[in-house]
């Protein structure tokens, strides 16, 4: 029997993950319309339109069930504000591509984790429609990649003769002497990682361009430099097992340095870049049998969580962290009587 539960009180994690999704898609909507205005190739701008269109949906239902429950909605993002539309073009509509391409993966992810922790029947709704419509935008945007012959279908592994079973205890190891060669999983990881890096790359590339201020500029670089040192170490991993490395993305950026995003809003999407990779590294690791990656990934990970803390303080310092939803402090109300 069906329970209904539509007016039980919203939970921590369906307060947290509606926060963030509209956070994301605030943002989003922002590049996608700046995007639209951009682009000239016919196959893409529908994508976009599309993708637009999602993340306006998704704003409305949000404001409706925080509204519901008397939770103040986020300011996040908004046109007048973080883009201008009449800017220049900053990225190439192949970008503009593989863009959406990773939007919709992300949604998969985040929408994925969001679900199980929703027990409330309109969230869940929410977050399980949003779930197919990210997998709709990843299926429209990869198969225009394909027609176009520009999507990066990755390695391919021969076929073995028959069934085996590792028998030594050599395949955990890679420190000395000679290496085996990558399984499909770690393939995989690496392969991913390094296309993300090499899309983060491009994205700095062009946010360091048209940054305002010097420390966003100059923090933009440096992000640019770790994504682009992660890649040349993905690369060489893949490239010893003699695996095909995916193609990068410098190209794809123009020579513009008049405003197009407000630092805010790049400064809000480096640091989200950078939290999908502290999530993409610790999961590549759980599936990385051979030691030198897990201590490659580990040291990875700590270099880009210094970046992160270092991005928290610019963005507080000019007050454009929006503080994301958190318990009480008891201790301070205490201190109120």
């Amino acid at each position: 029997m069906a329970v209904d539960n539509q007016n039980l009180r919203l939970t921590a994690s369906e307060i947290t993950n509606l926060w963030t999704a509209y956070m994301n898609d605030s943002g989003a909507i922002c590049q996608l319309k700046y995007f639209e205005e951009k682009c000239e190739d016919t196959d893409i701008k529908p994508i976009i339109q599309h993708a637009i269109a999602l993340s306006q949906s998704h704003l409305d239902k949000i404001t409706e069930i925080f509204n519901g429950d008397n939770y103040p909605v986020p300011y996040g993002f908004k046109i007048e504000e973080d883009v201008d539309l009449t800017a220049g073009r900053l990225f190439s509509d192949v970008f503009v591509l593989y863009y959406l391409e990773h939007l919709g993966i992300l949604g998969l992810n985040t929408y994925s984790m969001s679900l199980p922790y929703s027990p409330r029947e309109d969230v869940h709704t929410f977050f399980s429609e949003c779930l197919a419509e990210s997998d709709q935008l990843l299926k429209q945007a990869k198969d225009v990649l394909l027609e176009k012959g520009v999507y990066n279908k990755g390695s391919y592994l021969s076929t073995p003769d028959e069934v085996d079973f590792v028998k030594k205890q050599n395949f955990l190891s890679g420190y000395f002497g000679d290496k085996r060669p990558l399984t499909g999983p770690e393939i995989t990881n690496l392969n991913g990682n390094y296309q993300r890096n090499a899309l983060g790359t491009a994205m700095l590339i062009g946010f360091s361009q048209v940054a305002n201020k010097k420390e966003v500029r100059e923090f933009c670089v440096r992000g640019k430099e770790i994504a682009q040192k992660h890649c040349d170490i993905f690369s060489s991993i893949l490239s010893e097992s003699d695996v095909n490395v995916p193609s990068s993305f410098e190209t794809e950026v123009t020579d513009a340095t008049t405003y197009v995003f407000s630092d805010k809003l790049m400064m809000y999407y480096t640091t989200t870049l950078i939290a999908v990779g502290v999530a993409y590294y610790g999961a590549s690791m759980s599936m990385s049998p051979r030691r030198d990656l897990v201590v490659q990934y580990d040291r990875l990970l700590h270099e880009i969580l210094l970046y992160a803390e270092d991005g928290a303080e610019l963005m507080i310092k000019h007050g454009w962290l929006e503080e994301p939803p958190r318990a009480l402090d008891r201790d301070e109300l205490a201190k109120k009587k």
